[in-house]
């Protein structure tokens, strides 16, 4: 059985390493099924949003779950939290990111409170980091690791990782960053993510080594059943008609025709290619015939598990907002490797 073709269940049967994760921003536990998969023991999360908490809890089934902002999280009182959240070994979060998205104007974004899904408050995203790095200071984990958007080390961006690494470096740990693509991981996505890895200085830990150079996997290689047929009476339908073999997205097709940038996030998929990001909010189409991809499709290219309960949520936008398990387990892997062996 490939890597990605995976059930919940499997993770009964993997040996256990005796390292407890908590995790921050968990959304549907896409990197919570990694630390499991690498035999960790994942006891609790924050979560925000009640439907994504919902999901955790169905999937996950968590010792202790908090369902509340990170700022109310950091608030809470020492006394009131349970012992084991104080001996850690790993402290994961991935904080919302869409500001540091590198489509579209990312510095007029910055500052400004957003509300990015239903059943979220308003909270400014690039502030997030800071409060999980609140987090980090309160609980004082052995290792402490962030997922966050490509966009992050590129422009003026870099400022601001600057000031999460100088943070880092005040609350006693040393950080590295890690640009990792998860098409080199046994994912079969191309999707490009930074990694904040940082250790606690008193451990007295060997720099990280990072290194996967995994076979490509192609759409065609997980692609599954007949797909919701393209609305033939839709703009979409016919800049679809006019694609070439070349072409990764609507927007290819749109720039050939007009001169103008549109449609990018409407991606073609082709069988002989590893598919592009999975995005939360994008349209993925075949290539071959007129047809979306299906639900299956998407959860094997995230390297979600053929058993995860939904639970009627959107599948695209729970895998779009998540980790590919596969890609963290093998982070976790190393790191476990690395520095608790």
């Amino acid at each position: 059985m490939p890597e990605w073709d995976w059930k919940l269940s499997d993770i009964r049967k993997v040996e256990k390493n005796n390292l407890n994760v908590f995790s921050c921003f968990s959304c549907g536990g896409g990197s919570s099924m990694g630390y499991k998969l690498a035999g960790y023991n994942v006891i609790g999360n924050v979560e925000i949003d009640p439907q994504m908490m919902e999901l955790y809890q169905e999937n996950h089934h968590p010792k202790y779950p908090f369902l509340m902002p990170i700022q109310e999280f950091k608030e809470l009182q020492d006394e009131g939290l349970p012992k084991e959240l104080f001996d850690i070994d790993v402290l994961d979060g991935s904080p919302p990111c869409s500001v540091f998205s590198i489509a579209g104007k990312r510095d007029e974004k910055w500052g400004d409170a957003f509300k990015f899904r239903e059943g979220q408050v308003v909270q400014n995203l690039d502030d997030l980091f800071f409060d999980f790095l609140d987090v980090v200071e309160k609980l004082k984990p052995k290792i402490v690791v962030a997922e966050n958007v490509k966009g992050m080390i590129t422009g003026v961006a870099k400022g601001f990782v600057s000031l999460i690494i100088k943070r880092f470096q005040e609350l006693g740990y040393t950080v590295q960053v890690f640009l990792l693509n998860a098409a080199t991981m046994g994912v079969p996505q191309k999707r490009e993510r930074v990694f904040f890895i940082a250790r606690r200085n008193d451990l007295k830990l060997k720099p990280l080594q990072l290194n996967f150079n995994e076979a490509p996997i192609t759409y065609g290689e997980v692609r599954t059943g007949k797909g919701k047929p393209i609305n033939p009476e839709t703009e979409t339908f016919r800049r679809w008609k006019r694609r070439r073999p070349s072409d990764r997205s609507l927007g290819d097709i749109t720039k050939r025709a007009t001169g103008k940038a549109s449609g990018f996030n409407t991606v073609l998929l082709q069988n002989n290619r590893v598919a592009n990001t999975i995005a939360s909010g994008s349209m993925l189409l075949r290539t071959d015939v007129a047809e979306h991809v299906t639900k299956e499709d998407i959860i094997r290219m995230q390297t979600f598990p053929s058993d995860y309960d939904f639970k009627g949520a959107p599948v695209q936008y729970v895998c779009g907002m998540s980790v590919p398990p596969v890609m963290m387990k093998k982070i976790a892997e190393q790191i476990q490797l690395q520095w608790f062996k």
